[in-house]
């Protein structure tokens, strides 16, 4: 592993396979009596959270306590950012205090890699999520939750078809999912109204649809996205109705999916806009799977990233 995680590029298909393998590692030795490992005990890890987040803040946090590290939640909203203080600064005063690994969440694209490549910190950073560019953990629990259910918890994902669908313009979570996924040898389908399809997404390693209702019957993975109105300024779809019956996915639907298939959402979800309640609640759905499973797969990059190979030869292992 590298010293950091900012995007799903940063990482070769054997790394990936290397975190989800070590995911699958940890959720046996947790699923027993042992639910808290010493592994990063005396480290401390930050969440340096410049947007609302609770699945994700809370998920770095479990993992972090689970392999005893100290952990330091600062949250934009009350803190000196809300008078002026930069990023290098906020960064800065928490090395000061100790941090070794900063996880970060900005509204800025390329954030992230900024705070890692300046040299302001010397603490490893991981891209919690940056503007609309990359969600690399999201990414890689996806993986896992998606391997999990098919027999692949040995190897890639050859033969699986994930189709990615709504808000793909904002979402850092579609982009990231596509070039891990493809990376690790499924095939990807990115469906959504022309207005919400980035420019160039054509150099993606994807097919692109603009019909939902042809593409689901071919998916082993359909994979709902938020529509993300607080990063619009303008209408990209003539009513929240028309979008739901064009590109939501409901109780008609449903009856497109394929034998085995399984219903992703990163979350949160708008219930009864990209998503209705009887495919959230569906036996097929695996939301909740994959929040249990974010867990795990932040534990093994928090593992990975802060010297897994030298806790190891230190007879410290996951």
């Amino acid at each position: 592993m590298n010293r950091h995680l900012l995007s799903v590029e940063d990482l070769t298909s054997d790394d990936a396979l290397h975190i989800l393998d070590t995911a699958h590692e940890l959720s046996r030795i947790t699923d027993g009596a042992i639910r808290k490992l010493p592994t990063l005990r005396g480290r401390t890890v930050v969440n340096l959270f410049f947007e609302d987040s609770t699945r994700t803040r809370l998920s770095f946090e479990a993992a972090a306590k689970r392999l005893s590290a100290d952990v330091i939640s600062f949250s934009a909203k009350g803190s000196s950012v809300s008078k002026g203080e930069s990023l290098k600064d906020t960064a800065q005063t928490l090395e000061a205090m100790g941090a070794e690994l900063i996880i970060i969440r900005h509204g800025s694209s390329g954030a992230a890699a900024r705070l890692a490549n300046s040299g302001w910190v010397g603490a490893h950073v991981i891209n919690a999520g940056d503007g609309t560019h990359e969600h690399p953990t999201q990414a890689l629990l996806d993986a896992y939750t998606i391997r999990s259910h098919f027999d692949k918890r040995g190897g890639n994902l050859s033969g699986i078809h994930v189709g990615i669908v709504g808000d793909i313009l904002h979402s850092r979570v579609a982009r990231s999912n596509a070039l891990l996924l493809t990376k690790l040898g499924a095939s990807v389908t990115v469906v959504a109204p022309p207005t919400l399809m980035p420019i160039g997404v054509e150099s993606w390693p994807v097919n692109v649809s603009f019909n939902f209702d042809e593409v689901l019957p071919q998916l082993d993975a359909v994979m709902m996205l938020r529509i993300q109105s607080e990063r619009m300024d303008e209408s990209y779809f003539p009513s929240e109705r028309e979008y739901s019956r064009m590109y939501g996915l409901g109780s008609n639907r449903m009856k497109l999916l394929k034998s085995g298939s399984i219903i992703m959402h990163p979350g949160p979800m708008n219930r009864g806009l990209e998503i209705a309640s009887a495919a959230a609640d569906d036996d097929k759905s695996v939301i909740l799977e994959q929040v249990q499973n974010g867990v795990l797969v932040r534990m093994a990059v928090l593992y990975l990233t802060m010297g897994g190979p030298q806790l190891i030869s230190e007879g410290v292992t996951p």
